[in-house]
């Protein structure tokens, strides 16, 4: 690249030479995972509050979120397989309740009975392959049109599961994110007229964003899962969760840029003026979405730092002008605290729940978990 003036060359630092510096690290604060928990038991303290640690706890790790989670009271804990569950059952040990969103097949059934294992019983071919090997749940579909016992199939369930004593009924949200979405209150209706055939059994509809719509929606029982990791996953108006997971990378490069010269692949992005710029140890490889380029940022001395151009495998290149931080071994924050979740997802054009489980889920980690 091109000088900013013929009499002062290009500043190109030094490679940052600590082994343990030079790839981007993801870190987990399982304390602020307990805080949002106690965030939705304030928020519905009527109802009881399910963790929800599926696809490895969104990213962050299931076991050691399952335990500070049952360590602060939580006794109710969700998966969707199987193997995720035996995980959780590992990390517990016996009394909180495991639930395997799913259901049993005839491949896993005796393991879920094995491992004391509650299933989520979606079909009536379900409800017949489990029949009197122990405790299950039943899911209703009331619109999401995805798994559960469909409103042709609802009578045959109810003789099915007569004399069975249910640990749950429940159903999902699809709309749960727009709280004036009509659909929401649709399937409410459909819900409680379905789950008045099993009226022994305690009743669950919200996941996190059907939570922050409001009490007639909580029931006996949330199931919180994004919520627990730092977002409220709402088209608006999200409640300020604490940030679950802070990802991390090093500066590897700094340099002053001459207007008129561009950045990374595809020559994207053109220097309007001098510039001074960063390249970042952090990139697609890490999860980190190509759809952030040219729409995200960093985190760098308080202030946030646009990504400039496409990101490429490895490496992102960051505006850093002005910034009397940026150096070589800084570490630039791109999710946490500083760098919202929920944020984060807009910019990407995403949900939060991606963003955890493909950018937190896939960053090198330069160090051990929190």
């Amino acid at each position: 690249m091109k000088a900013s003036s013929p009499a002062s060359p290009p500043q190109r630092s030094a490679n940052a030479e600590t082994a343990g510096t030079r790839e981007a690290r993801l870190r987990v604060d399982t304390g602020a995972v307990v805080r949002n928990w106690n965030f939705f038991r304030k928020l519905a303290p009527g109802a009881g509050v399910g963790a929800v640690v599926k696809a490895d706890g969104y990213g962050l790790g299931a076991a050691a979120c399952s335990r500070a989670l049952a360590e602060a009271g939580a006794r109710t804990f969700f998966t969707a397989t199987t193997n995720e569950a035996l995980a959780v059952r590992r990390a517990l040990g016996e009394g909180p309740q495991i639930l395997v969103l799913n259901g049993p097949s005839a491949h896993d059934a005796a393991h879920i009975a094995a491992g004391k294992l509650i299933p989520i019983l979606n079909s009536l071919e379900q409800i017949k392959l489990w029949s009197a090997r122990g405790a299950a749940a039943l899911h209703i579909d009331t619109g999401m049109n995805r798994l559960g016992i469909g409103p042709e199939e609802l009578s045959s369930a109810a003789v099915a599961l007569k004399d069975a004593s249910l640990a749950l009924v429940m159903s999902h949200l699809a709309c749960a994110s727009d709280r004036a979405s009509p659909k929401n209150a649709q399937q409410m209706r459909r819900f409680t007229d379905a789950a008045s055939l099993f009226p022994r059994a305690p009743l669950s509809l919200a996941a996190t964003q059907g939570a922050l719509i409001g009490p007639d929606y909580h029931f006996d029982l949330l199931r919180i899962g994004v919520g627990l990791y730092g977002a409220g996953a709402m088209d608006e108006n999200n409640p300020q969760l604490a940030a679950a997971a802070t990802i991390e990378a090093p500066i590897l490069q700094v340099r002053d840029v001459a207007a008129g010269e561009s950045f990374g692949y595809g020559a994207t992005f053109t220097a309007s003026r001098t510039m001074r710029t960063a390249t970042v140890a952090i990139g697609y490889a890490d999860g980190m979405l190509r759809s952030l380029g040219g729409r995200g940022y960093g985190v760098l001395g308080g202030a946030k730092r646009p990504i400039l151009g496409r990101i490429s495998m490895d490496l992102v290149i960051l505006d850093v002008t002005g910034c009397a931080e940026a150096a070589p071994g800084a570490m630039v924050e791109f999710l946490g605290p500083n760098a919202p979740l929920d944020d984060i997802a807009q910019l990407a054009g995403t949900a939060p729940y991606e963003i955890l489980t493909t950018f937190a889920g896939m960053v090198r980690r330069a160090g051990a978990r929190a």
